[in-house]
């Protein structure tokens, strides 16, 4: 039997992330292990949650103009069991809609009068072992909720407040002390002075007495070695009754401890007559002012620190010393650590192991009573007349000592202590011991790692105690989701996700599949709306798959007779290589994805499933049998259907779990013929499909040799239907004949329509290559693509992500914005940077290979034009009669700018400068540069002889904006000749810049920065750079 309890949702509205999380992988694991045969029970139920329902239903009445007392314990009870009819039923229905696969009519509530009796007899037990008493100690008080919380329902927030420094006179005049404190309202409660006892500062004053300010009273100072030296003024004030390290320190000390703030949050008596009644921020307001008419205030400092809040109301916890019932812990403790040192109960992840053993060694008692009305109220009542305590699963009539009558204790039980009994109490304990004997223990607790201490400990201690028996052999941790910022989800934060917005927006199967796959073991998950998209494609993708294959069933015989069965699989003799590989290839899917869900790792699980269908099945499989598919052969076309419909049976059945809506639907559709509904389907695993472990390789060899072609074509700009050739360079024989063998494979998935493979294979001139291994791979795209629109392409694209870039590194360079924005906002920028500078490094590595290719295909007219837009006639015309002279001469000028207006007689000036892809005419124009000797440079801010500069001047890189990846290519290649190469710069340089390079990401670089590109090839020597001059700046490299 494989038993899962369900973590009982609270009643108090409706699921969050986390449910939809926890609930999905709960039923992913009892979907599978019904699947797989398993006789399985999901128990549902949910949680009374005591103080938070009580808040919720008190809110209601506040919006009614009624508090609780208003109505009476009677009839307000009634009105928190009207919440839970109408919430509970509301959280079903959504778990319902998530597709929870819940046994539905065992469902439970904890305060269903089967599970009642469990608590009352649980409580009984304990009392009658001692272990539950009544004591005096200080707890965490929520003045809003009018009752005590456990230490781990006390949730912390940071706050902004202050620290006042506080003087105290010493007792005999001679000085005084100054304290530091963030509640200076408590100080009317102090009963001492604490310093560190190897305190130099304030060894001479233990022992001595101080005047507690506004009190008329003197308190001693005491040496303690629990104050931090290095707090404030290393002197703290000693309040016993409002903290708890004070009290602890009362206790060493013999101090008396004094309440001045009462279980309402008012000051009591004791704080004094100018005091009582003040509610606490009103108190500290008066008494800073009072110390400040005195010039007692030293000073006031900014203060940030953590503060206790109530984990349901949110208000600021007081510590209180009460009168509260207590549970000794230690008789359950010692059971609870061997069972999971033993390994009986493992924790995935490992690593919650240490924390949960950790945990347990320090074990504390346990505050089990709530001052509530909503809850168990505890099975003990007290004799007016003799005191007598009595305990009874249910209720007595008379005192059984002297027949007295019975008053029943107010208060109710901590809510975990009903939930500690969960697996117990759901499964049939106390009282049907043949229905828990079949179901318990269960196989897998799923749940947050924050209730590891409130709710799994618990448990495992109530299981052990009362049966002797863990009550689960794995818990499962599940991720944290967080909000996109980093921060938990909430409501009240404005950063939580609507389960239900999402199923409305996106679907069911969507949500499921997106939560599970960006979910880790034990990992935290930034999520937010717009992920669900993930999802939401996927279920596009497997929706349109079967669409694909039902459209091609038509009038076959299998669209009645659809294969349920690997067995059915068509003979080995009819099957393709595509056929036997995705054969073979989910059936090993099938097992990893099987090992996956036994060993909890569902994100995994959701991976491979995911790749096996998009990938493999997909964008391989049915690609390569579409040929037969649409071909005559109605033979091919039957085995490839057939194949087509195992291998979707199959995926379908792998998804089932984490996407049961639309796996179901498709399944009735394509496979009318099966017997019983796809969740009641058997589970097929590795063992079921044949193998074909040397097609597999074979295919996978294939495979990485066309997705080398496709990222050449993605990379280049290949046009979708453009055909390209393919040249395979390899020594490997086989590898050779399986290429020629198996052509089509290229020519459906790669577009080559021509391959020529072997060892001699060379190199065209104007090819990609591509490796794949030991393989090289030629593609020729001379004609196929237009290198310097592609060039253009990848250079707008860069300037945008540099832009962008830019404007991040911006906001990370300003301190004001490090230090005052949340760590996660701060850590949420850092990312984005790394990833833009990745996006930059692959889109440079690729222009480098493009560049290879362009470096003379400059687009026809676009060789020489110049920004002519800020210059006068005048200048223009002179230039450009410069421009002319210096062609003469043999020397070559590129810009790779197009400016529309160039005065038509120098249109063909401007085409003739370079014919592109023209290897003779550039041997041509290098050897007339050789033949220069010197040539007057002018700066091109205005054209004057003063500026004349005689540089041997080979190649002139002149006005207007290069882009540097243009001006590495061309200029490599005259450096290769071992010629000069002038730049001459105005206005800027593009930047594309590479991450590697010492100019910042995204700036504008001048000419000597982008000479440093060509500083290590060997054609250069030395870089020289001359004074600029008004816009403009001269860079030369001379040759080695």
């Amino acid at each position: 039997m494989f038993t899962v309890v369900i973590p009982p949702p609270n009643i108090t509205g409706s699921l969050h992330m986390g449910h939809a999380l926890n609930n999905t992988i709960q039923d992913i694991t009892i979907r599978f292990k019904r699947m797989q045969g398993c006789k399985v029970l999901w128990q549902p139920g949910t949680d009374h949650a005591g103080i938070a329902t009580q808040n919720k239903v008190e809110q209601a009445l506040a919006a009614e103009g009624l508090t609780r007392h208003d109505l009476g314990r009677e009839k307000f009870i009634a009105r928190c069991w009207a919440w839970r009819e109408q919430y509970g039923r509301e959280i079903v229905e959504q778990l319902r809609i998530l597709g929870c696969s819940c046994d539905w009519e065992r469902e439970r509530f904890t305060m269903d009068e089967g599970l009642s009796r469990a608590v009352r007899t649980a409580f009984k037990a304990y009392y009658d072992a001692g272990m539950i008493y009544r004591g005096a100690r200080m707890v965490n008080w929520c003045t809003r909720c009018h009752t005590s919380i456990s230490d781990l329902e006390v949730e912390y927030e940071d706050q902004s407040s202050h620290l006042w420094y506080v003087r105290y006179p010493l007792a005999d005049g001679s000085g005084d002390l100054v304290v530091a404190t963030t509640r200076p309202e408590t100080m009317l409660g102090d009963t001492a002075v604490a310093v560190h006892p190897e305190d130099e500062r304030y060894r001479a004053f233990i022992g001595r007495e101080v005047d507690l300010p506004l009190t008329g009273r003197r308190i001693p100072v005491i040496a303690d070695e629990r104050v931090d030296p290095a707090f404030g003024t290393g002197a703290v004030k000693v309040t016993p009754a409002h903290d708890p390290n004070d009290h602890e320190m009362a206790g060493r000390h013999g101090l008396k401890s004094l309440v001045v703030i009462d279980f309402e949050g008012r000051m009591t008596a004791e704080a004094g007559a100018g005091y009582a009644g003040l509610g606490i921020e009103e108190c500290r307001k008066k008494v800073v002012a009072d110390l400040d008419k005195l010039g007692l205030v030293e000073k006031i400092e900014d203060y940030s620190h953590s503060v206790g809040t109530c984990y349901r109301c949110h208000e600021t916890i007081e510590p209180l010393v009460s009168e509260q019932w207590w549970m000794d812990m230690s008789p359950l403790k010692d059971a609870a650590i061997r069972v999971v040192e033993r390994g009986e109960v493992k924790f995935i992840p490992e690593r919650w192991t240490k924390v949960y053993l950790d945990w347990m060694e320090n074990l504390r008692d346990w505050n089990i009573g709530r001052q509530l009305w909503w809850g168990h109220r505890m099975p003990l009542w007290r004799c007016d007349a003799c005191g007598e305590i009595v305990v009874e699963t249910q209720t007595p009539e008379r005192c059984p000592k002297c027949g007295g009558a019975l008053r029943q204790e107010e208060d109710v039980l901590d809510t975990w202590f009903s939930s500690a009994l969960w697996p117990l109490s759901t499964l049939g304990w106390p009282d049907d011991e043949e229905q828990l004997a079949k179901l318990y223990p269960t196989a897998v607790l799923s749940t947050a790692p924050d209730i590891i201490y409130l709710w799994v400990a618990r448990m495992i201690m109530s299981g052990m105690h009362f049966r002797g028996e863990k009550p689960f052999s794995h818990v499962y941790l599940h991720a944290t989701i967080l909000a996109q910022d980093g921060r938990r989800m909430s409501k009240s934060l404005g950063t939580g996700v609507d389960p239900r917005e999402v199923t409305a927006e996106y679907g069911t199967d969507a949500l499921r599949f997106t939560l599970v796959i960006l979910t880790g073991q034990g990992q935290s998950v930034r999520l937010w709306e717009d992920r669900f998209t993930v999802g939401r494609n996927f279920a596009n993708k497997v929706w349109n798959a079967a669409r694909f294959l039902a459209l091609n069933l038509t009038g076959s015989r299998l669209a009645e007779a659809a294969p349920l069965t690997a067995a059915e699989l068509p003979d080995d003799r009819y099957l393709t290589l595509e056929d036997r590989w995705i054969i073979s290839r989910l059936g090993r899917i099938a097992g990893e994805v099987t090992d996956a869900l036994e060993a909890y790792r569902f994100n995994e699980a959701a991976h491979l499933a995911y790749e096996a269908f998009w990938h493999d099945y997909c964008d391989w499989y049915l690609e390569l049998i579409k040929p037969r598919l649409y071909g005559d052969d109605p033979k091919a076309k039957g085995v490839a259907l057939a194949v087509a419909l195992h291998g979707m049976r199959l995926l379908l059945k792998l998804l089932h779990p984490i996407m049961p809506f639309i796996t179901e639907e498709l399944f009735h559709r394509l496979f009318p013929n099966a017997p019983a509904d796809l969740m009641v389907s058997p589970w097929e695993d590795h063992e079921d499909w044949p193998g074909y472990a040397g097609d597999e390789a074979h295919v996978e060899r294939l495979q990485k040799l066309i997705d080398t072609v496709r990222n050449i074509r993605g990379e280049m700009g290949v046009p979708p239907g453009a055909k390209v050739r393919l040249l395979v360079k390899t020594t490997d024989g086989d590898l050779a004949a399986l290429v020629k063998a198996q052509a089509g494979f290229f020519a459906n998935l790669a577009g080559v329509e021509e391959i020529e493979t072997g060892p001699e294979v060379v190199k065209p001139k104007g090819a990609a290559v591509g490796v794949a291994g030991d393989v090289e791979l030629y593609v020729p795209l001379a004609g196929v693509v237009d290198f310097s629109a592609e060039l253009e392409r990848l250079f707008r694209d860069l300037d945008k992500v540099c832009e962008r870039l830019g404007k991040v590194e911006k906001k990370l360079d300003d301190a004001q914005f490090r230090s005052k924005a949340p760590v996660e906002v701060v850590k949420g920028e850092e990312e984005k940077r790394d990833r833009m500078a990745a996006e930059i490094k692959a889109m440079d590595n690729h222009s480098v290979q493009v560049e290879d290719l362009l470096y003379l295909s400059f687009r026809e007219g676009g060789v020489m034009s110049f920004n002519f837009r800020n210059l006068d006639d005048l200048t223009r015309q002179k230039m450009l009669e410069e421009v002319e002279l210096d062609i003469e001469r043999g020397c070559l000028y590129i810009s790779p700018r197009l400016i529309a207006g160039v005065e038509e007689k120098y249109k063909n000036l401007l085409v003739d400068a370079v014919k592109y892809n023209d290897e003779e005419w550039l041997a041509e124009q290098i050897e007339k540069m050789g033949l220069l000797k010197t040539r007057e440079m002018y700066t091109r801010s205005g054209i004057t002889r003063e500026r004349a500069v005689p540089i041997n001047a080979h190649l002139v890189l002149a006005e207007g904006e290069f882009n540097r990846f243009y001006v590495r290519a061309i200029c490599k290649r005259v450096l290769e000749q071992g010629l000069n190469v002038v730049i001459v710069y105005r206005g800027k340089i593009v930047s594309n810049p590479r991450p590697d390079s010492e100019s910042k990401i995204g700036s504008t670089i001048d000419a000597k920065s982008l000479l440093g590109d060509l500083r290590d090839h060997p054609g250069v020597d030395t870089a020289l750079g001359l004074p600029p001059g008004p816009n403009s700046g001269l860079t030369v490299a001379l040759p080695a």
